[in-house]
């Protein structure tokens, strides 16, 4: 039952994020969407602590069942969205012109930029994966840590997380898109040895505030810059196809990282370090070889 329950979920996640990402980088002015795909990005990270805090607070009163009904409070804002929210002008637009929106013609006519944004794709989803899957793992068996302090620590990082995602999303404004990327990814390399290797709960903390800050910046970008990469008739499909897809492709992170720490002593530190930094230099590589897009008009009422 958890795993269908748990494949229903993920046909959701994969129809919502692609979906709601068209929609909000396709109607905000496009001078404001770097820092709009900042913003949204970090509800991702938002959503980890407020379930993080919801669970300190309630799990021992309504145990892992409550747990799971309070997760579909969300769904009460559908009301909201659906009458309130405006539609896509270029959606709006599409329609009235009549455009083809199926995505096999697409995915034909723009195979390299799809391979190379599935590519890109399992790449930021290994580094954000790579730095949180385990990390709470990490903070107690490696460290011995209590659930107080590991939960202050996640607290700390997710905070950094949201912050990293609005700044690196706003920097981007001024720097580009690209420039802005790997300045995130680049700037979480010296970051690892703190993150991963420091022993103590501040010291750790502080790396693990660094890192998340780091990681979460350069995806801050990363809403903003699939939606101008991509066609204009398959911007609500192709970035949530390739996202996911990178997704499915890093899914083996945690069984990785723990297959790396065992053959080390259950080195959990140096097994996330390798995939952080790793993934970290290939994301700069690939970034560097992308289109800038800053400043590219995705409606018809912007300017280039």
């Amino acid at each position: 039952m958890v795993l269908i329950f748990r494949v229903i979920y993920g046909v959701a996640m994969g129809g919502v994020w692609g979906v709601a990402s068209s929609l909000a980088m396709e109607t905000i002015p496009g001078r404001s969407r770097g820092l709009m795909s900042g913003l949204f990005q970090a509800g991702y990270p938002a959503g980890y602590l407020l379930a993080s805090v919801v669970f300190g607070l309630g799990y021992a009163a309504v145990g892992w069942r409550g747990m799971f009904l309070i997760g579909v409070l969300p769904v009460l804002l559908l009301p909201f969205i659906y009458f309130k929210v405006p539609e896509s002008p270029v959606w709006l637009a599409a329609r009235e012109h009549k455009e083809s929106s199926a995505l096999m013609p697409v995915l034909l006519s723009h195979w390299k930029l799809c391979l190379y944004l599935v590519l890109l794709m399992a790449c930021f989803n290994f580094f954000s994966h790579g730095t949180q899957d385990l990390y709470p793992t990490f903070l107690k068996v490696q460290h011995g840590f209590d659930p107080h302090t590991v939960s202050l620590i996640a607290i700390c990082y997710n905070v950094a997380a949201m912050a990293g995602g609005i700044c690196f999303g706003a920097l981007s404004e001024k720097i580009g898109r690209k420039r802005a990327i790997m300045l995130g990814a680049c700037l979480a390399l010296p970051v690892i040895p703190l993150w991963a290797f420091s022993s103590g709960s501040w010291a750790i903390g502080a790396g693990a505030f660094l890192m998340q800050f780091m990681v979460q910046g350069a995806w801050g970008v990363v809403p903003t810059w699939l939606s101008e990469l991509v066609p204009a008739n398959a911007r609500a499909v192709l970035p949530g196809v390739v996202y996911q897809t990178g997704n499915l492709i890093a899914s083996f992170n945690a069984t990785l990282q723990s297959k790396i720490a065992e053959a080390h002593g259950n080195n959990y530190g140096l097994a996330m370090a390798v995939v952080a930094g790793t993934v970290a230099v290939l994301i700069c590589l690939l970034v560097a070889v992308g289109r800038e897009t800053r400043g590219m008009a995705i409606s018809g009422s912007e300017r280039r």
